[in-house]
């Protein structure tokens, strides 16, 4: 299996260039980072699987001198695989100020298709000074709950539909073993952090491997193994205690507001 951007093919490549260079001319936008966000970052791609593109850019300085601010996201028409879209710099790191798990991922991503020298490192920087896990938890446990309930009721259910559970799942199941350290975006790092029974690996591995090798993994009878699974990880999630998510403190709010001065009188 390939990973890195050698996950992409080079025609899917060419069109994801294509699409960020149409942002770039239509917007003025400078882009920051671009990356894949979704199951093809995960780890469980289908062939024909989208491709989630997200990115974080910064407009021409005069735009921020407005008396009416630009709007803070570029949204691009999904067309065919292709679901391309990013957030101001403004937005990103308002967002990295309440510790947001999906800015969390995006530095973390393993598939990278631009990024400007050393700006992930300087919001990953910025990410080691806030406690993520009560925002991590929440989110965690709202998106395995909301992924959950959608088949949970049926007799059967689409199977690529568990892997967006399970995502989440383990994603929990990590934080409760490793009380430190940043929520890994891969699925097969979650994996590999916690404590797995042979069967459920078994189980997924086949899952995986299926799912990898066909365009529809098809609708089947539900998998009492995984049910179980995953009903157990809602409960105790939301037993668990995790504290409210701390508001960021001055120095890193200076921080912030530094680093985007920076980038945008640069633009």
């Amino acid at each position: 299996m390939s990973f890195g951007l050698n996950a992409i093919p080079q025609e899917a490549q060419a069109e994801i260039f294509r699409r960020l260079e149409r942002a770039r001319a239509e917007h003025g936008a400078r882009i920051l980072l671009a990356i894949e966000s979704g199951s093809r970052a995960w780890g469980f791609p289908s062939p024909d699987s989208d491709f989630d593109v997200r990115f974080i850019y910064v407009l021409p300085t005069e735009k921020y001198l407005s008396l009416s601010p630009p709007r803070d996201v570029i949204e691009q028409p999904i067309e065919g695989l292709f679901d391309i879209n990013g957030w101001d710099l403004r937005k990103a790191l308002n967002l990295l100020l309440k510790a947001n798990p999906v800015l969390s991922e995006w530095m973390r991503s393993p598939i990278i298709y631009s990024e400007e020298a050393s700006f992930r490192e300087q919001i990953a920087a910025l990410l080691e000074t806030v406690d993520e896990r009560p925002t991590a938890h929440h989110h965690y446990l709202s998106l395995l709950t909301q992924q959950y309930e959608e088949f949970a009721g049926n007799d059967d259910v689409k199977l690529k539909k568990y892997f967006y559970a399970l995502r989440p799942a383990y994603a929990l199941c990590w934080m409760w073993e490793h009380p430190q350290g940043p929520v890994p975006m891969q699925f097969s790092a979650l994996r590999a952090g916690v404590n797995e029974p042979s069967d459920r690996a078994t189980l997924i591995d086949d899952l995986i491997r299926k799912k990898s090798e066909t365009r529809e993994l098809g609708t089947g009878p539900r998998i009492r193994l995984l049910d179980e699974f995953i009903a157990s990880v809602i409960e105790r999630a939301r037993n668990e205690r995790t504290g409210s998510a701390p508001r960021a403190d001055t120095r890193l709010r200076e921080a912030c507001g530094i680093l985007f001065r920076r980038y945008t009188l640069e633009a």
